[in-house]
């Protein structure tokens, strides 16, 4: 009995090692990709399926140093030690936990969600482990194009600008044929985690369309302006007739300052003129004695 006990414990175990050798963790092969402000799965699966309600499951982010997204033992969630941002966006759907699926859901996407994730599984037998590159995008505001007046050979200088991009986004100019256009100028910041753009470009044809592009990843916006000759012509007149104004008020402006400055040195020197008759006014007459006496 004893021998035939030893058998069975050593069949048992060798079993529980093969079963062990073909449990595999898997994710995705591929990035997942989701919008800010959306949901998504982060995909984690025990293959072929098994229950994993009696096991470990561990979320964490391999880009920063002690940080746990989300953990699972002993039949409950434990993130007491989870990372703050993650408080109230993390779940594991329990009942799927029983066919081997420990995928996480994220909830309200932040742009600081984007990272490298790794889903740890752990038996009293066996472990496994799968990574999940996991990246974000944020859809900024459509983009707006202005005229920016225009040069002397009658180019019109245009200004695309757009706000609240990530990743930092692409922008490019594009005729009415599609061709790409080349900007003269390009500047890019980044406000706290979104990216915002401005590109200038002249354009010297009179009648056409223009558009500003501005793409990240999986999405795309776009402005169109339609350039034509009475277009030229009213920014011409109205450069002239600002150019006309501001030379007019500056005439005026100087003119002004200049009376307001005579009419303060007349009121200066007419308060001196005063001052001195006061003076002579003041001065006391000697007596008849005074007058008399020697020096």
């Amino acid at each position: 009995m004893k021998f035939a006990s030893l058998i069975l414990l050593i069949l048992g175990g060798i079993i529980d090692s093969l079963s062990a050798e073909r449990n595999e963790v898997v994710g995705s092969a591929d990035s997942v990709f989701a919008f800010a402000g959306e949901d998504v799965i982060l995909p984690c699966l025990v293959k072929p399926n098994i229950s994993v309600v009696d096991m470990k499951v561990e979320w964490f982010r391999l880009d920063q140093e002690y940080s746990v997204v989300h953990l699972y033992e002993d039949h409950v969630d434990r993130n007491t030690e989870q990372i703050q941002s993650y408080k109230g966006r993390t779940e594991l759907n329990h009942q799927q936990l029983q066919t081997g699926n420990a995928s996480l859901r994220l909830s309200a996407v932040k742009v600081s969600d984007e990272g490298r994730y790794k889903c740890f599984i752990q038996s009293s037998s066996w472990s496994d482990d799968t990574t999940i590159d996991f990246k974000v995008e944020a859809v900024g505001n459509p983009p707006v194009i202005t005229v920016d007046g225009f040069d002397r050979s009658g180019g019109l200088h245009l200004l695309c600008e757009s706000e609240g991009w990530y990743p930092e986004p692409d922008l490019e100019w594009l005729d009415s044929k599609g061709v790409r256009l080349s900007p003269e100028s390009t500047e890019t910041q980044r406000n706290t985690d979104r990216f915002s753009v401005k590109h200038t470009f002249t354009v010297h044809q009179r009648d056409g369309k223009i558009h500003c592009r501005v793409r990240v990843r999986h999405h795309m916006l776009e402005a169109l302006i339609s350039s034509t000759s009475n277009m030229y012509l009213y920014w011409r007149t109205s450069v002239i007739v600002i150019s006309v104004v501001i030379v007019i008020a500056g005439i005026l402006i100087s003119v002004a300052v200049f009376k307001y400055r005579e009419h303060r040195r007349l009121q200066h020197e007419n308060s001196r003129m005063k001052s001195g008759n006061q003076s002579t006014r003041r001065k006391p007459r000697r007596t008849r004695e005074e007058q008399a006496s020697p020096h």
